[in-house]
């Protein structure tokens, strides 16, 4: 049970969705877009979350489900992490997300709202960094189609009111040779220490983490020094350390020492497993 009370609305469009959450701001109260609304839940319980209003998207035609259309590849915002999981459009995406919580948790987590989350590991928002997308953002003025980077950088960058409706990325992004791994203190249990997730497009490795700062990222310095030709694997790793942004995550999940020697050993893994595959070559993880 949350310990607060709170309206619930299911719209039926998206433009009635932004009117609740409007309204709801001009009376002085909180709204709360629902997508999945475990972490309402979550962070409801122990006070770090609240709201007064909330406003379920998922009445919402088109805000769930994936698909193939012309040369891009949609997602519905609304699409759980099972359903991605279970239904690999894009392989790098689908084996990324299903190793987000278990499987009860993934039946209701949205892509758009693990993306939107406060909880900061956010690790389906990996792969979209890595493949250009586009992120469909329904506002006051309708929906608006924005480069992945304009809308989540480190964080989400949403205006108030406006909410992530679909993802669209190009179609030759789901053939690419790609790598993701997680690694957890312990085995299957708990939060994530590293995820990461990485691909290699036009002979060149492109790679997203979480879990090392308290935000998701892509470096392009990073990804600079990995595809160095000339030194070691291990050379490249251990180089890409001076590259990596700050702040480094300490805490009861792993120090920022050991946080950093699993991440060094986890990009040589990504190097090795991409190093001599061709773009178009089965897609390995």
């Amino acid at each position: 049970m949350l310990p607060f009370n709170f309206r619930y609305s299911k719209p039926t469009t998206a433009q009635e969705a932004v009117g609740i959450f409007e309204n709801v701001k001009l009376g002085g109260a909180v709204p709360f877009y629902f997508s999945g609304g475990t972490e309402l839940i979550t962070l409801g319980r122990i006070g770090l979350d609240y709201a007064d209003a909330v406003i379920d998207l998922k009445g919402i035609p088109g805000y769930e489900g994936a698909f193939s259309h012309d040369k891009y590849l949609v997602i519905g915002g609304g699409t759980t992490l099972t359903s991605i999981s279970e239904h690999p459009l894009f392989p790098l995406l689908s084996k990324t997300v299903s190793e987000i919580a278990d499987r009860t948790a993934r039946n209701k987590i949205t892509l758009a709202g693990n993306i939107c989350g406060k909880i900061f590991y956010r690790e389906a928002v990996l792969p979209l960094l890595l493949t250009d997308c586009l992120v469909g953002v329904f506002g006051r003025d309708g929906l608006s189609y924005k480069p992945i980077l304009t809308v989540f950088n480190q964080n989400i960058l949403l205006k108030d009111g406006d909410f992530v409706f679909n993802i669209l990325i190009e179609k030759d992004f789901a053939t690419l040779p790609y790598f993701t791994q997680k690694r957890r203190k312990q085995w299957d249990v708990g939060y994530p220490l590293i995820t990461l997730a990485a691909l290699k497009k036009d002979g060149e490795i492109r790679m997203a983490i979480s879990g090392l700062c308290p935000f998701p990222f892509r470096s392009s310095e990073l990804e600079s020094v990995l595809n160095e030709q000339g030194p070691s694997v291990e050379e490249r790793a251990e180089r890409a350390m001076g590259a990596l942004p700050s702040p480094i995550l300490d805490d009861v999940e792993g120090s920022s020492e050991f946080r950093k020697y699993v991440l060094k050993n986890m990009m040589a893994d990504a190097i090795r497993e991409l190093e001599g595959k061709q773009d178009g070559s089965e897609s390995q993880s």
